[in-house]
């Protein structure tokens, strides 16, 4: 068995089983990627892919088993690469991030800016995405850390870590008859049509379950994963618009009118995840602590060391979270 062969068989897996598409990623042949592939099966005594005539159709379930296998030994050789660049250069390297677009748009370009002017030999590369896109790219090893607000507790690979709370504000255009609400009510806000996030993204359930104990059915007559794309379609008088409210900008929303949400739904925290096995070096842990000050190299080594959901909830019980 070879590492070569180990690399073969996981990026033909996630090109989709396409192996002249992985052929052209890595720079070599179709038909020796396919011989290493048939090499490694003989040699393992297994089909890892499921064919018709040439052409790879599925992953095996022994495949599914094996790819998991291969994904972390892959890892651990990035790994020792990492560690071996920590003590030749510290300050140089990648870092990878997933997140949604409301953190890439509102919350992390500070942090990014920041980063960047400590550490500018580390190449950063974002990835946006759906909050189970982005915990399945940090589970698989695709990227160093994923920052969302739902789906992270899906997988039990992942180290989660509180980063801050935030909560809602609803945008209605400045003649609307909710401008004249006060105090504002869940029963005001579901006689009129939504326009909101797409469930799963960023908080949306806390906002479903609000008027599900009310026993109200909200009218949503449009969703986006995109903010801006939401305060669009409020100028378009569509509907109310329900965002983070982080997402409120003063500055270039100023024909809408912000009323504050919080006292309607429950606060929804944000999260930043890693994978176990993941080799963390100091450029990492100063990222994590830039974005969540109080995630502090010591606090997030503990973090790793917590096994279970409920020992990483304790460690955090005592931790007041920032207010975005």
């Amino acid at each position: 068995m070879k590492l070569q062969q180990l690399r073969y068989i996981w990026e033909v897996a996630h090109h989709e089983m396409n192996v002249s598409a992985t052929a052209q990623s890595l720079f070599t042949s179709q038909p020796g990627i396919s011989k290493q592939i048939r090499m490694l099966e003989d040699e393992l005594g297994v089909e890892i892919f499921s064919r018709n005539g040439k052409h790879l159709t599925h992953i095996t379930p022994a495949g599914e088993a094996i790819l998991k296998t291969a994904g972390e030994v892959l890892h651990k050789t990035e790994s020792i690469k990492h560690i071996a660049q920590e003590f030749k250069n510290p300050s140089k390297g990648s870092l990878s991030i997933a997140t949604t677009h409301t953190q890439a748009r509102y919350a992390l370009p500070p942090v990014i800016k920041a980063f960047i002017d400590r550490y500018p030999d580390v190449s950063l590369h974002m990835h946006q995405g759906t909050p189970m896109q982005i915990s399945e790219l940090a589970d698989q090893f695709g990227v160093d850390f994923a920052i969302a607000t739902e789906a992270l507790e899906l997988f039990s690979d992942l180290v989660m870590m509180p980063c801050y709370q935030w909560n809602r504000t609803i945008l209605v255009p400045r003649d609307h008859p909710l401008t004249e609400k006060s105090p504002l009510t869940i029963e005001d806000v579901a006689a009129h049509p939504i326009v909101t996030y797409v469930f799963g993204f960023t908080g949306r359930s806390k906002l479903d379950d609000a008027f599900k104990k009310r026993n109200l059915e909200p009218r949503v007559v449009f969703t986006a994963t995109d903010a801006d794309v939401i305060k669009t379609y409020v100028r378009l008088g569509l509907g109310i618009g329900i965002v983070a409210q982080m997402a409120y900008d003063p500055s270039t929303d100023g024909d809408l009118v912000a009323l504050d949400a919080s006292h309607l739904f429950e606060p929804s925290i944000t999260k930043v995840g890693f994978r176990r096995g993941t080799y963390m070096r100091k450029y990492m842990y100063d990222f994590v602590e830039l974005f969540a000050p109080h995630l502090t190299k010591a606090l997030v080594d503990k973090a790793y060391e917590c096994h279970s959901k409920a020992e990483l909830e304790e460690l955090f019980s005592g931790i007041k979270l920032p207010t975005y």
